[in-house]
């Protein structure tokens, strides 16, 4: 055959095109863009208009508590219903029920009244609805790109978190002092943005299926079983809900750190600023390392990390240092959930997705819970440098554990390696690879 009569090349010669050419993807990644800062903004906002506007701890507790309880009620319940429904359409519905909340809330704030009840009412509802959003947008993602181009996909929506996480504070805060209720339209113009994207998206968000809801106590044990018969995945997250614990705790103790130096509280945002940087290069770099190094590497490599930089900062007190040593955190927690989410999205079957994330997350949520309580009273019990020195003494022995743990040195291939799993693969055994990392 001459040059002239050879075929064109197909795409499995040169491989699919970019994911900046994929126009569904590009879609549904801005889209959640304006979704998880709209969410960031008014998380940062509930509290302050409450606080300035009644003057009442106990009120602002009450807001800021209906905000983060949906993360324990509603998160196992939630991911048997996304794997049950139609993703894409619950998407939608969730933005634009959370469109309605915040216009809601925004138009009350207008007019001069603030309701804590309203607030506390809006807050759950949004964050309820941010619960069932996030299951979603996680299981479609491997519906609308390639399985190939799935590490770069998820690396990017984790940078994409982490920037949402370095401006929708800041910019809430910024909002709120410039007219009290701009926050809440803010945010309610970012749901509406995401819900304009999800409906011009072509591409379904899941495979097709086949068998019928059963009941929802059921699908829910089902998912946790799933979860529990994974060998890796099963020890993975006792090491991070471990670590979970302890960041809580080392986030107190940073408050403290500057209130004992006698520094103004804007001196924390050196460190949160720079913390928030180290982990956005953290999810950028996050497909170099899963090309290079196993799931069980990135865990026992990072938690040791962890445990070196953890230690560090009860020795350390300058704030520019201090936001170096988190910034190093955030960088490891960032690789951490780039790998989590490839290797998740990957194993788990797509009819679970929902459940099985749940699971997960609702084990960081309690974990941290935990670690709120524990830690203040740690702190007032053995001030900040002897706490501190614990708390590195503690990630020290879980990253010894997780490097002698046999379920975890089965797992010593390259964390992006391998062929993808496709939905007619067989759910993963016991002896196979799952992930683990914190989300």
């Amino acid at each position: 055959m001459s040059v002239v009569d050879k075929a064109p090349p197909t795409e499995s010669d040169v491989g699919p095109p970019p994911l900046r050419r994929n126009r569904d993807f590009r879609l549904l990644w801005s889209g959640a863009a304006a979704s998880f800062l709209s969410s960031r903004v008014s998380a940062a906002a509930y509290p302050l208009i409450v606080l300035w506007h009644t003057g009442s701890p106990l009120a602002t507790s009450l807001v800021s508590f209906a905000a983060l309880l949906p993360l324990l009620l509603v998160q196992l319940p939630a991911g048997a219903l996304v794997d049950r429904w139609d993703r894409r359409r619950l998407m939608i519905v969730c933005e634009a029920g959370r469109f309605a909340a915040l216009g809601t809330a925004a138009a009350v704030v207008l007019s001069g009244t603030v309701s804590v009840p309203l607030l506390a009412a809006v807050a759950f509802v949004e964050s309820s609805l941010n619960v069932f959003y996030r299951l979603a947008e996680r299981g479609a993602v491997r519906n609308v790109v390639p399985a190939v181009q799935l590490p770069a996909a998820l690396a990017g929506n984790e940078a994409r978190g982490r920037a949402a996480g370095l401006v929708g504070q800041p910019g809430g805060i910024l909002l709120h002092s410039l007219v009290r209720w701009a926050p809440f339209l803010f945010a309610a113009v970012g749901y509406l943005v995401s819900l304009g994207s999800l409906l011009l998206i072509r591409k379904d968000f899941q495979a097709e299926r086949t068998a019928r809801p059963g009941r929802l106590r059921a699908e829910v044990a089902e998912g946790m079983r799933w979860l529990w018969r994974q060998r890796f995945l099963r020890a993975a997250l006792g090491i991070v809900a471990g670590s979970n614990v302890l960041f809580q705790v080392l986030s107190l103790a940073l408050i403290l750190m500057i209130k004992e130096e006698g520094r103004s509280p804007a001196t924390l945002s050196i460190v949160v600023v720079l913390s928030g940087v180290g982990g956005m290069l953290g999810a950028l770099s996050g497909g170099w390392w899963l090309k290079r190094l196993s799931q069980r590497t990135i865990l026992v490599g990072g938690a040791t990390a962890w445990a070196a930089l953890m230690t560090s900062m009860a020795l350390v007190r300058e704030p520019f240092a201090l936001g170096a040593l988190f910034a190093g955190t955030s960088l490891v927690g960032a690789v951490f959930n780039v790998a989590a989410g490839v290797y998740q999205v990957r194993v788990t079957p797509d009819a679970m997705q929902g459940r099985v994330a749940a699971t997960a997350n609702l084990v960081g949520s309690g974990t941290n819970a935990l670690g709120s309580l524990g830690g203040g009273l740690l702190l007032a019990a053995w001030g900040t440098t002897r706490s501190v020195l614990l708390v590195g003494g503690v990630m020290a022995l879980l990253a010894a554990l997780a490097a002698l743990s046999p379920a975890l040195r089965a797992e010593d291939t390259p964390a992006g390696a391998g062929e993808p799993r496709t939905d007619a693969d067989p759910p993963p055994t016991v002896t196979e690879r799952p992930e683990g990392a914190p989300r």
